[in-house]
């Protein structure tokens, strides 16, 4: 089992939005996030990537490899040399692969701060593939992307699958995966008390 989350409760602004969420991803499997926006689809993966601490619960995972909202580059740095700089920190190589995976190999000379946003997101997606980490908590993954870069990502993502990874992802998009199961938030909402209760 890749990770494994047991009654787990997480608090966004100091209110728990979520609590008693559970569930299991082992190797090959991906778990895509449902539910309406502000349920707390990103609170729950910053606290599984560590991020923030859980109000309740227990997870049991390795380390995990976490895609945002922000992209991760290093402005000043070359596409190259940000995928270099993330290979170095987690002890991997895959520079070149990670290029061409999300065709980004005619970029890699450009610095971070000149890429469009689509570019600075796929950079930011290759960084996944340098970390060497088995699952991948992504959170909304193709906002910025086009189609083609889209497709790129799903291959991305499937190969990640192929190999023994794992995926929680946080996505409104259809990323080709039919393999992919659903997790539905709306069960695990957390109850707000009563302005009577907080004020009485």
């Amino acid at each position: 089992m890749d990770m494994q989350v047991t009654d787990l409760a997480v608090a966004r602004g100091g209110v728990t939005v979520l609590e008693g969420v559970a569930f299991t991803l082992s190797g090959g499997q991906v778990l895509v996030l449902r539910g309406p926006n502000g349920i707390g689809k990103t609170t729950l993966l910053r606290t599984l990537a560590g991020l923030q601490p859980a109000v309740a619960g227990r997870v049991v995972a390795g380390e995990v490899a976490y895609a945002g909202h922000a992209d991760g580059v290093k402005a000043m740095l070359t596409v190259a040399e940000n995928l270099g700089f993330w290979a170095a920190v987690n002890g991997v190589g895959g520079v070149e692969a990670a290029l061409e995976a999300m065709n980004l190999g005619a970029l890699r000379h450009r610095r971070g701060a000149d890429g469009s946003a689509g570019q600075r997101r796929r950079l930011g997606l290759a960084r996944l593939l340098v970390t060497g980490r088995k699952v991948w908590l992504l959170d909304e993954p193709t906002v910025s992307l086009d189609v083609a870069s889209v497709a790129l990502f799903g291959a991305v993502l499937r190969g990640h699958l192929g190999q023994g990874g794992a995926a929680l992802i946080a996505t409104h998009i259809d990323l080709g995966l039919p393999e992919a199961r659903d997790l539905d938030l709306t069960p695990y909402k957390a109850v707000q008390p009563a302005l009577d209760e907080v004020f009485g």
